[in-house]
């Protein structure tokens, strides 16, 4: 590839593992349709009382999806991002890469990477009293696990990097991707994330900190509620979702679908506080994302929000769009997709990027679940509530990852003429 001008990115392929499946286009649908797939989850051994709302990819079957030998070798959040990279493969109608010489690479983003391994580590060791741990525990538990077994498994031979950058992780991770194929370093990008948080020690580390939900409503499915007036907080999740990105000339050489083009990306810092945002640190990233996908405020049809249902992150993540939109704010359709599918941490950015991307090319935007009445400081945008909405001519979307440790990251869609 020469690198003497800048390249426009095409996604060519969608891949997902989730709660509702491993179907891209139904997992798109049951979102529109405003269906929840959070349900009460209780962990293996657990007692009744630990029984929490959750988004379990319950239907996944590693050993039928990857085969025994490398379901044997991976921990869950790797098997779970492997299938959603091979699904998003199959899409894009790639032949396998492994015959050639490539400089293909793998983006991929991990927040906590193989807990589930880490944990059985100390299950073993404490409880059950064996005193060797498995020979495959940093393999399995290391957080570049997943992009690895993805490029050995496709055969990509450019970069392999992983990003963790807590709940922003693989929304990085495809931004870096981006540019690697701006500046004409490769081709393809498979670019993603995964996530598998649903430990013992992981989801008791959340409640923790007092953010996550309490489920006072009758049934789980409703205990998520972005931008509510008695939001309480966020429901974690697993799962993983992966893009196909292309330099636009070799996706029109070799006759591929286009679904849009990922036309920008910002990134910035709060550098205020660890846990707590700030508008002005978002709206910096939005803005950078904004400019160098040519974008104006009215030109964006869609933002898929980073909202997780936190009193605190919500409200602030509605400045900053008011500050970023001006005017334009009140007409701009704006939903929280973790309200039904849940907040899986460092895959969240990749699997809500799929979702916007999706918005363009169907032309349709989905709902935040639950939103039957908007909090006083989550008003002046135009919330899509209940049921997803036909949006004809739709021109572009943003979606929106604001982290831990004041990392932004935002991606914007362009339809493609």
């Amino acid at each position: 590839m020469t690198r003497n001008r800048t390249r426009r990115v095409a996604v060519t392929g969608v891949g997902i593992v989730s709660p509702y499946g491993g179907d891209v286009h139904d997992f798109f649908a049951r979102t529109v349709a405003g269906e929840s797939s959070i349900g009460w989850y209780r962990q293996p051994d657990a007692s009744p009382d630990l029984a929490q709302p959750a988004a379990v990819c319950r239907g996944f079957d590693s050993e039928r999806v990857l085969g025994r030998q490398l379901s044997s070798l991976t921990d869950r959040f790797a098997q779970l991002g492997i299938a959603a990279a091979f699904s998003a493969w199959r899409d894009a109608e790639l032949a396998p890469a492994a015959t050639i010489d490539n400089p293909f690479c793998v983006s991929w983003g991990t927040g906590i990477g193989g807990t589930l391994t880490i944990e059985s580590g100390y299950v073993d060791y404490y409880k059950l009293g064996r005193t060797r741990a498995s020979p495959l525990s940093v393999p399995m538990a290391m957080n570049s696990a997943a992009a690895s077994q993805i490029a050995i498994a496709l055969g990509l031979g450019g970069a392999c990097l992983t990003y963790s950058v807590a709940c922003a992780s693989s929304t990085v991770a495809i931004g870096e991707a981006f540019r690697r194929i701006k500046a004409g370093e490769t081709p393809i990008a498979l670019a993603g994330g995964s996530e598998a948080p649903l430990s013992f020690s992981v989801m008791r580390a959340w409640e923790g900190m007092r953010v996550v939900a309490e489920c006072t409503e009758p049934t789980a499915s409703q205990a998520c509620r972005p931008f509510h007036a008695r939001r309480s907080g966020l429901v974690l999740a697993e799962g993983a979702a992966a893009l196909i990105l292309e330099d636009f000339e070799h996706a029109s050489e070799r006759g591929a679908r286009i679904y849009c083009e990922l036309a920008g990306f910002g990134q910035s810092c709060d550098h205020t506080h660890l846990v707590r945002p700030s508008a002005e640190g978002q709206s910096r990233a939005l803005r950078a994302a904004m400019a160098e996908a040519d974008l104006q405020a009215a030109d964006v049809g869609y933002v898929n929000a980073h909202a997780a249902g936190t009193r605190e992150g919500d409200a602030i993540e509605i400045a900053s769009l008011k500050s970023v939109f001006g005017s334009h704010a009140a007409d701009l359709l704006v939903s929280s997709t973790k309200s039904m599918h849940g907040h899986s941490l460092g895959a969240a950015g990749a699997v809500e990027a799929l979702v916007a991307a999706l918005a363009v090319h169907e032309d349709k935007v989905p709902p935040t679940a639950n939103l039957d009445e908007v909090g006083e400081e989550c008003q002046g945008v135009r919330h899509v509530v209940r049921e997803g909405v036909a949006n004809p001519g739709i021109r572009a979307a943003i979606s929106n990852s604001f982290a831990f440790g004041g990392s932004n990251a935002v991606l914007a869609f362009r339809a493609v003429d």
